[in-house]
């Protein structure tokens, strides 16, 4: 079915050819897209210590998604519960926090394992905090909120539904010469197709969305498009998300060449302006960072504390206790490092009951900036 390019005909009304799809604008897109990913790798590539910026990207990534799905937290909330027990935390930020531990686990499970059905299930799981697996039962339709007319209904059957996501694997790791058409799928146009063709499927009672949404970032990390998932696409879908669901159903209920184009169109875009975003974001920390560690050794007495600079980057929200799993001090010294930086104004001190917290304010007020470049002084 996919090796004459057409779309899997149970999803998608027609039977249109990739070939058709591929336009000049689309062509276009795909080299602008690709130039602002391979940007964005190199420069996470060449971090000292990229899981300071992984770290906070993620995050940012866990609650744009979630926020797709009308799950709404707060960035000092995240922050905050992300640096201690998350069963603390209420309903929205646990699940917010889930989305991070799935694409995590992904990101741990792609060193030995294939994207497929098994790891979507698990991923699923992780991020819906349950055991998921594809639905035995009817998915729910998508119903017009005015006319109350059903615009579309995902596919049934257990044994359907997988045979789809069997479809789906073998799309994700086909060859990316087409003998037969005598040219190459752009992995990023597969990513696109990827992603319609999941949120399609619907294969799960919930959790689609941000399961799919998981899957871009770790498609990218696996075909070597990115070293690390930082890429913060779910921003863009966030910022277009009529749109965005607009296409998908365009696709399922028309199938044509131009419905497809500007689906891609969409997501090309989505990956070329999220990546511009997110390098100008990765440059902004890193400054910071860099300001943070001079500040450090010209305005206290601790000299290089690389390390202790690096974990209040990976933890704006930082205890004692964090300093000491670091092994960067004992629990007294720790202590004193922290107070000291509080004093020097680099970190913010918060009372939380019996355990103090230390905000790295400046790095939160960057991250909270929705300008990319949003240095804090």
């Amino acid at each position: 079915m996919w090796a004459t390019r057409k779309p899997p005909s149970p999803v998608v009304r027609g039977s249109v050819p990739m070939s058709e799809w591929e336009s000049t604008d689309v062509l276009r897109a795909c080299i602008q897209a690709n130039k602002a990913l391979a940007a964005l790798s190199e420069a996470a590539a060449l971090l000292p210590n990229p899981d300071v910026m992984l770290s906070s990207l993620v995050l940012l990534e866990s609650q744009a998604s979630s926020e797709i799905e009308n799950i709404v937290t707060t960035t000092d909330a995240l922050f905050e519960y992300a640096a201690k027990d998350p069963a603390k935390a209420d309903r929205a930020v646990k699940e917010t926090l889930q989305y991070r531990e799935s694409l995590y686990h992904g990101l741990a499970q792609l060193r030995t394992r294939p994207l497929a059905t098994t790891l979507i299930e698990e991923i699923c799981s992780k991020t819906k905090g349950m055991e998921m697996r594809v639905r035995k039962v009817p998915g729910t339709a998508l119903v017009n909120a005015r006319t109350q007319e059903t615009i579309y209904t995902p596919p049934q059957g257990e044994g359907h539904l997988r045979e789809m996501l069997a479809d789906w694997e073998r799309f994700c790791h086909a060859e990316e010469t087409d003998a037969a058409r005598g040219g190459e799928i752009d992995p990023l146009v597969r990513m696109a197709v990827l992603h319609y063709q999941f949120e399609a499927i619907h294969p799960f009672l919930d959790g689609n969305g941000r399961t799919g949404r998981v899957l871009n970032l770790l498609y990218l990390v696996d075909k070597g498009l990115l070293t690390s998932p930082v890429l913060y696409l779910s921003r863009y879908i966030l910022k277009n998300r009529s749109r965005y669901y607009a296409l998908l159903l365009a696709v399922s209920r028309e199938g044509t060449a131009q419905a497809w184009q500007q689906w891609l169109l969409y997501m090309l875009e989505a990956v070329r302006e999220t990546a511009v975003w997110t390098l100008e974001k990765i440059k902004a920390i890193a400054r910071l960072m860099q300001n943070t560690h001079e500040q450090v050794q010209r305005d206290t007495k601790l000299g290089n504390q690389k390390g202790l600079v690096e974990l209040i980057f990976r933890l704006p929200y930082c205890r004692v206790a964090d300093v000491v799993q670091a092994q960067i001090a004992q629990r007294q010294t720790a202590s004193v490092y922290l107070q000291t930086l509080a004093a020097a104004g680099l970190l913010q001190l918060q009372g939380k009951g019996r355990e103090k917290l230390y905000l790295n304010r400046r790095l939160i007020d960057l991250l909270k900036n929705e300008a990319a470049d949003g240095d804090v002084a």
